[in-house]
């Protein structure tokens, strides 16, 4: 059922999916999002979902019949000789005759904890060292056959990536080195993945981009639906699913309304969760579903996709084969402005609380702090009102709501000019409102020109191809386990 989902949204769903990307993601982006989402985010070969089912359908029957489905000729009663445990091997590798070591596994997996600011258990960190020990395999195969074409990565290259990578984190290089150093990892690792990225992504420049063409007439196909599907409501959903047999409901829909608990804990993003327990095939992309419309999905997911907020979990809903966990990412109308891409004019009014405040004093102080911003009159009086509360005043101009987190969003949407949110924050990083002094309204929005739908059909299939030439790098390499 999710995989269905997901395989639509990879073929028929495509045109919705070129409004919101661009040829050739910036590399930093991707590296950040490796960080959070372990493995590689391919895009998988396309079937429609009828195909999908029919074969499912025709496997049943096959093996009703006592034929095997595979084709691979496998007995109908086989029996297994021997005890085959994966988790016995340890997290060391020989590829093609280069070194992986426990240690680049260790640091990759300290790295990607302290990206996402988790503290995992035990049978967490082993599913994540087996998970990054792929990872790795992977990034060497890229790197071994990016050689081959003559593409060279320089440590110059190497040093202004992490330099990009240092500042999205907001500290200098030499910080940065020190602040992995500190959580477990090191600099040589998220090199390596670096190395990688550029390697492969050269690679593909070089011996793939050339050789993919799109036809005009595709694009026009594209275009057309898109402009039929003008106004339509569109989600961006995140899910995890997790499977349930008829004897394990009532199991499984505890497991679920426990991830869900802990997901609203916030101790780390959805798409953690998801990497680690969804049964589905998005789990390796963090259980991203991209952008579909209600129509697409099952009614007990559209049904609750049509009632979320954004930032919102809802679940657990019951799908046909188990239960599913919905995150809204997003939400928006095709072709049509969106509200939340308003540029807002904003004054920020901050209180903080010194050590040893105690519980009293800051709810004491919070609620003189919410009395007086009902009291604005507009942003002229923010400063004066900012001065009686010892308040820090910023100013902000051309921020996008959508910029702002969920829960502030369609407060700003619905805010007037003048008008002030009610407090938020926390006793550590202190509370504040924002103060309206400003709105350039959301233009309306505009279906990608025929050169934007090529360049991400292009890409698309750029993606496709990769991943079939690391599907072969992987069968015809030379992997020994230690």
């Amino acid at each position: 059922m999710v995989d269905a989902i997901d395989v639509r949204r990879r073929d028929k769903d495509f045109e919705t999916n070129v409004m919101t990307k661009t040829r050739g993601a910036a590399l930093t982006r991707r590296l950040l999002a490796a960080l959070l989402m372990v493995g590689t985010a391919g895009v998988a070969i396309a079937q429609t979902a009828a195909q999908q089912v029919g074969a499912d359908q025709d496997g049943a029957e096959q093996e009703a019949q006592g034929v095997d489905p595979t084709g691979l000729g496998l007995p109908a009663n086989l029996q297994v000789f021997g005890n085959v445990d994966p988790n016995i091997r340890k997290a060391t590798a020989i590829v093609n005759e280069a070194v992986i070591t426990r240690t680049d596994v260790d640091q990759r997996v300290a790295l990607i904890a302290a990206a996402n600011n988790v503290k995992l258990s035990d049978q967490e960190r082993e599913r994540l060292q087996l998970q990054v020990l792929r990872q790795l395999i992977d990034e060497t195969l890229e790197i071994q056959q990016a050689k081959t074409a003559e593409v060279t990565i320089t440590k110059d290259q190497i040093d202004q990536s992490f330099a990009r990578v240092a500042r999205n984190f907001g500290k200098t290089p030499e910080q940065f080195a020190a602040f992995l150093r500190e959580n477990g990892s090191s600099d040589r690792s998220i090199r390596r993945q670096i190395e990688g990225e550029l390697a492969w992504s050269r690679y593909l420049s070089k011996r793939v981009e050339p050789f993919v063409n799109v036809g005009d007439e595709e694009v026009k196909a594209i275009l057309d639906r898109l402009e039929a599907a003008k106004g339509t409501e569109e989600f961006h959903l995140n899910e995890i699913y997790l499977a349930a047999t008829p004897d394990r409901q009532e199991q499984v829909f505890t497991n679920a309304r426990q991830l869900i608990a802990q997901i609203g804990q916030g101790k780390a993003p959805f798409a953690y969760f998801a990497r680690n327990f969804s049964e589905a095939s998005t789990r390796g992309v963090g259980g991203d579903l991209g952008w579909v419309r209600a129509a697409q999905l099952p009614d007990a997911l559209a049904q609750a996709a049509t009632t979320m907020q954004v930032g919102q979990v809802a679940g657990p809903v019951a799908t046909p084969g188990g239960f599913s966990i919905l995150y809204l990412v997003d939400k928006r109308r095709v072709g049509s402005a969106d509200p939340r891409d308003s540029k807002l004019s904003l004054k920020q009014l901050t209180i903080k609380f010194p050590n040893g405040t105690t519980q009293a004093q800051a709810t004491a102080r919070t609620s003189a702090f919410a009395e007086a911003i009902q009291k604005l009159q507009g942003c002229g009086s923010v400063d004066k009102v900012a001065g009686t509360l010892n308040a820090e005043v910023v100013n902000n101009d051309a921020i996008r709501i959508r910029d702002l987190p969920p829960q502030l969003q369609n407060i700003m949407v619905n805010l007037q000019v003048g008008q002030a949110t009610p407090p938020f924050g926390s006793p550590t990083e202190g509370v504040r409102t924002l103060v309206l002094c400003g709105r350039d309204e959301a233009q309306g929005g505009q279906l990608p020109g025929a050169q934007q739908v090529q360049n991400q059909l292009e890409q698309q299939r750029v993606n496709l191809r990769a991943q079939q030439a690391l599907r072969d790098l992987r069968r015809d390499a030379v992997i020994e386990y230690r």
